[in-house]
């Protein structure tokens, strides 16, 4: 591999904007990089379901040798302030100047992607068919990858490379997370004269959450009401307030009772008052769960170790893309790349961990080679 090569490819890539949404420009750039490179592209039309600034983009390179086809997934958008970013390479060590993220979330994982590719194909490395993904709108929600027909991507398993901390680490699971938003419908009246007359769903607001358990429930399963509004001035008994919530389980079926759990109290609350209430719910990602005696994790561990480092296996609280293709019949693991303090102008990621992780990768690919297709 060729350390400053990818070195530099990240920091030309963190210097195309792709903010979420926005992701347009930035999509040319890497089409032409992995074009150039040879690769096959299939890329959907989702942009015009998701109003997102890029489609998905899948890239293929044919396998030279037998083996079990294998993808790697990276996502294409940042979270802001996003625009502007010049990445500043300091003692082996990138960040930005301070005004910005840097976007190694998740654009590391891009030029790692990249420079995998590179050097497969300069030093002739036996490989099976390899498929490389990009999704745009994976920081406000998995959009990219929500829209993605999943049987354009060919491969069983895969790794997405968007996790952080020092390379090493296995997101062995990760949660369901469900969405509430609720609006309470009162009766105004006026506050000083009649408020009697009035029904104040701010009150009703207030009782609900009230009852709402919140903070961590347990290990796995954690909730919170973070948005309320309502009212319109302090002389009106307030006629509208809303809530908005979340769940979040690593256990899908919990997750699921949690919110039943909420609507039951919103349900019971409104009624007791004479109130009324609209209430949504959206699931936003499905959770799952590996052990550490799978194959494919084996085989992840195997390489993480082959390259000096150390697993560690996570419980994320959080989502990726990982979710959406896991859901949708992939076994698919998201792994540590060497980013820290994302989504913070603080940002940075050791080149030595860029290195590491194409190591590493590398070496999961090389084990494919003979790894028994369980799918």
């Amino acid at each position: 591999m060729n350390t400053d090569r990818m070195t530099q490819s990240f920091m030309e890539l963190v210097g195309v904007a792709s903010v979420s949404r926005h992701e347009g420009v930035f999509h040319d750039v890497l089409k032409k990089k992995l074009i150039d490179l040879g690769l096959e592209l299939n890329e959907d039309s989702s942009r015009t379901q998701t109003g997102l600034g890029g489609n998905n983009l899948v890239f293929t390179l044919k396998g030279n040798c037998e083996g079990t086809p294998l993808f790697f997934s990276a996502h294409t958008d940042t979270v802001q302030p996003g625009e502007g970013i010049v990445p500043i390479l300091d003692q082996g060590i990138i960040t930005s100047q301070g005004h910005t993220i840097l976007g190694a979330d998740d654009k590391a994982g891009i030029a790692i992607i990249i420079e995998l590719i590179q050097t497969i194909q300069e030093e002739h490395l036996p490989h099976p068919t390899l498929e490389f993904v990009f999704t745009p709108g994976e920081e406000i929600g998995l959009v990219g990858a929500s829209a993605l027909d999943m049987s354009t991507i060919h491969a069983h398993y895969g790794i997405v490379l968007d996790s952080d901390g020092p390379v090493g680490g296995i997101t062995c699971a990760s949660p369901t997370l469900i969405t509430l938003e609720t609006e309470i419908t009162g009766k105004s009246a006026h506050a000083g004269l009649e408020p009697e007359k009035g029904i104040s769903a701010i009150k009703v607001l207030a009782e609900i959450i009230s009852q709402i358990k919140m903070g961590r429930l347990d290990e796995i399963t954690t909730v919170n009401v973070g948005v309320i509004k309502g009212g319109s001035a302090t002389n009106v008994v307030a006629e509208k307030a809303t809530m908005k919530a979340e769940v979040r389980s690593i256990d899908h079926q919990v997750c699921l009772n949690e919110i039943a759990s909420i609507t039951q109290i919103i349900d019971a609350v409104t009624t007791q008052y004479g109130a009324h209430h609209h209430t949504t719910t959206q699931q936003l990602s499905t959770g799952y769960r590996f052990t550490q005696t799978m194959p494919f994790i084996g085989v992840i561990d195997q390489a993480i170790k082959a390259n000096r480092c150390m697993s560690r296996y996570v419980i994320s609280g959080g989502g990726s893309d990982a979710n959406v293709f896991n859901a949708h019949g992939k076994q698919c693991v998201n792994i540590a790349i060497g980013y820290e303090k994302i989504h913070t102008v603080d940002e940075m990621i050791p080149v030595s961990q860029m290195e590491t992780c194409v190591g590493v990768c590398l070496d999961i690919i090389d084990r494919m080679r003979g790894f028994k297709d369980e799918s």
